[in-house]
């Protein structure tokens, strides 16, 4: 039986083999230059950094891992008269690596706003053919808004004063002596600035001005910021031009927050003088909210929030909050915010989903936004670990989505009679999922945004998709007539226009967060469709899920790189992803395989002449006797038609039956099945990605089989493959990749018998006819 299966097997593979064979001869003539090694499976030695001490191969953290503290505390004072913020901060650096630090490095992000900022300056793209009012405004006549910090002092611990010195982003403070390894330095910043309107100046912090007089407040980068050291980068004092985000170290926070008596609060960390900021109604809703698991409770209405907002108080409050192990702090605060709260229980503690939003955020925010919370903390502690910190804040801002500890800002205003569509709800639900879900990507799981924006966008992204198709399980009377959260995406066909695109407007994944193409969906599109596929295509889920859910705990509370979890994926794993890797993220390739033709066999017992000239050259048959070999021979070739104008016969089943019987034994031939059709199938990819090869079959009675052969089928020829097929029914369609799972580009090639375009005239009343 071997034999046979082997012979067979051989037997298809003759057109390969003679070309082998003629190529041996011609090297007696010519010699072919060498080539370096450019097989897309080759491992990655080249691409990643070698492992050490600090980081392993296996990417896990190494026994010599370390990385820096800042813990600060804070004065803060937010001037809602003049649209000012001042602040006093003192800082104590821990230093946890094995190096003598010369100077500490300080982030100032205001600056980017500074009246004489580079970072208008770095714009290329000329005069844009149509402007918003305020964009014209801003580009071409107002004065530039000058937001940037104004540091009034910078003292030691003993308020002697501090040499230092600013350029643009970033401030190096000298110290008086080196910082050796485990030495602390304790020194204070003293500062302000004017707060940016972020909805007419953009922004990612700052302050939307209602009708009434009223602002609202989301504050964040708003204080002078310690920059990352670490094994990889040394200091990570790269300047902030606006688009790549934050390197930041962990640390304890004390933060005293004093803003207008009449104000709501809530940020990073734990308010621990709840009691002294609440009113005795906001203290009894509070502790029924932490009671309450499936419906929100009000903690302040929109009655007295509208009461409120009639007042604009003299008086002021101080807000304290304490957070620990955090690398941020951010809050919001304003007269006119709504607020509610619900508990969720997550590895059997109770956490506060909060939301904070005006009345023009209702009724859509008081409806979805905090169950909404709720649900992302669920899904996001399946994905990667139970959820550490106490509470998690949505908080409403006009046009905006971003991220901080504990706290975020989200779009998704309705009408202002209360109306809104499906666009503007699933865009309110969609932001509130990422941006919540930022608390693990990358404000837990630490990475570097400055450097790789795919590594917290990109991952959270992935995750988001998940955790939306989650709360649409679980909350169906969100959808409405959808019968599935349409997330926007993730699946592998929303990536397809990007990826098909013009190559000179497209950048690797991994290209430093400044200098991207298409920002959105290099960084956050294809990423997370990537993972999607390894989840569903390549790894499947239990292994992906295990293997992330590794990387995540591995890493939460540190610096991890890009190798760390590349290296990390496939030591949980056992699955070598390294072609994955550099195909999805160090190229712009795309996915293009398709059926490029079909052969079709029968078998004989009389030798052809290809099966004459093959085994002069073969090996493994130069010991074979001619009578015992079986024989392919494709219908329609020359040797077809020699043989049946002979006296000789293609044999058919029967007769393949009859030799099956004359040469096997009772016991092997139970275990041989009886085809009577036999194809080569020859798949090509024009497309430069390697991936696996779905093809499904139909037969001639209907009934399909789906095979998925590994994306190591195309390991020593890139360009095509061919596949023996021996069925007991005649194959009467193949496609490739039939429900899209690898963001195929050109499905036109996907089928055979080729399929037939469809016009566009046919498409759209297929379309009108719902088909």
């Amino acid at each position: 039986m071997k034999n046979l299966l082997l012979v067979i097997s051989i037997a298809f593979s003759i057109s390969i083999s003679t070309s082998y064979a003629q190529n041996q001869e011609g090297t007696t003539k010519t010699r072919e230059l060498g080539h370096t090694n450019e097989n897309k499976f080759k491992q990655m030695y080249e691409e990643f950094a070698t492992p050490n001490m600090y980081r392993t191969a296996s990417g896990a953290p190494g026994s010599a891992y370390y990385q820096q503290q800042a813990d600060y505390k804070m004065n803060i004072e937010l001037d809602d008269k003049n649209k000012k913020i001042t602040g006093s901060e003192t800082i104590t650096y821990t230093n946890n690596s094995p190096d003598d630090l010369e100077f500490l490095w300080v982030q100032l992000d205001q600056n980017m706003r500074a009246k004489d900022s580079k970072t208008p300056l770095i714009q290329g793209s000329g005069v844009n053919p149509a402007s918003t009012r305020q964009g014209f405004v801003t580009k071409y006549i107002a004065e530039p808004f000058d937001g940037g910090f104004n540091i009034t002092s910078v003292k030691d611990a003993n308020g002697k004063p501090l040499e230092h010195t600013i350029n643009r982003t970033m401030m190096r403070v000298e110290m008086p002596k080196h910082l050796k390894p485990g030495e602390k330095f304790i020194f204070s910043i003293d500062w302000w600035y004017n707060i940016n309107d972020h909805v007419n100046g953009r922004g990612r912090s700052g302050y939307e001005e209602f009708e009434d007089g009223n602002r609202a407040y989301v504050i964040a980068q708003f204080y002078p910021r310690m920059a990352v050291y670490n094994d990889v980068e040394g200091w990570q004092n790269h300047q902030f031009w606006g688009r790549g985000e934050f390197a930041l170290p962990f640390g304890n926070f004390d933060v005293n927050i004093t803003v207008p008596a009449d104000h709501i609060l809530d940020g990073t960390g734990v308010l621990v003088n709840r009691k002294e900021v609440y009113t005795k109604d906001m203290m009894k809703r509070y502790e029924a909210a932490k009671k309450s698991y499936d419906k929100p409770v009000i903690i302040v209405t929109q009655e007295e929030a509208e009461k409120a907002s009639k007042s604009f108080s003299d008086k002021k409050k101080t807000w304290k909050l304490k957070a620990t192990n955090v690398r941020d702090f951010g809050f919001a605060t304003s007269r006119r915010f709504i607020w509610d709260m619900m508990a969720v229980k997550i590895g059997g503690k109770d956490i506060m989903a909060v939301s904070m939003y005006p009345k023009e955020g209702n009724p859509l925010w008081e409806d979805w936004s905090t169950k909404v919370v709720a649900s992302t903390l669920k899904s996001y502690s399946r994905m990667t670990f139970d959820y550490p910190y106490h509470k998690a804040i949505s908080v409403h801002a006009k046009n905006q989505g971003m991220e901080y500890p504990m706290i975020c800002w989200n779009y998704g205003r309705p009408n202002p009679d209360g109306t809104y569509s499906d666009r503007v709800k699933y865009g309110m639900m969609s932001v509130i999922i990422h941006e919540v879900g930022h608390n693990f990507f990358p404000m837990i799981v630490n990475s570097d945004e400055r450097q790789w924006t795919w590594m917290d966008e990109g991952l959270n992204t992935f995750v988001q998709y998940v955790a939306e198709q989650d709360f649409g399980e679980a909350y169906p009377a969100a959808l409405g007539k959808d019968k599935k959260y349409p997330s926007r995406r993730g699946p592998a066909t929303k990536i397809v226009p990007y990826m098909s695109g013009n190559q000179s407007k497209l950048s690797p994944i991994m290209t430093q967060s400044n200098n991207i193409h298409q920002f959105g969906p290099n960084a956050y599109a294809k990423p997370a469709t990537g993972l999607n596929i390894l989840r569903e295509t390549v790894m499947g889920r239990e292994l992906f899920d295990y293997s992330f859910r590794t990387y995540s705990q591995r890493w939460m509370f540190k610096h991890p790189t890009p190798e760390d979890f590349f290296r990390t994926m496939e030591d949980a794993s056992a699955v070598d992803l390294d072609w994955f890797w550099r195909g999805w993220f160090y190229t712009t390739d795309y996915t293009d395989i398709g059926v490029k033709g079909v052969k079709k066999f029968v078998v004989s017992k009389v030798p052809t002449l290809e099966a004459q000239k093959f085994a002069s050259t073969d090996r493994s048959l130069r010991f074979a006797n001619f009578s015992d070999l079986v024989f392919m021979v494709e219908e329609g070739s020359s040797d077809y038609k020699r043989i049946k104008a002979n006296d000789g016969v293609i044999e058919n089943s029967v007769t393949l039956k009859e030799y099956v019987m004359d040469n096997f034994t009772p016991e092997e031939r139970k275990n041989l099945k009886e085809p009577k059709f036999f194809y080569e199938v020859t798949f090509e990819k024009p497309g430069g990605l390697v991936m696996p090869l779905i093809v499904e079959y139909t037969y001639a009675d209907g009934t399909t089989e789906r095979v998925t052969y590994p994306a190591q089928i195309w390991r020593k020829n890139d360009n095509q493959v061919k596949r023996p097929i021996a069925s007991e029914q005649e194959i009467t369609k193949i496609v490739v990749d039939p429900d899209l799972e690898t963001a195929d580009i050109d499905t036109s090639n996907n089928s055979w018998p080729k399929e037939k375009e469809i016009g566009k005239f046919d498409k759209f009343k297929n379309k009108v006819k719902g088909q």
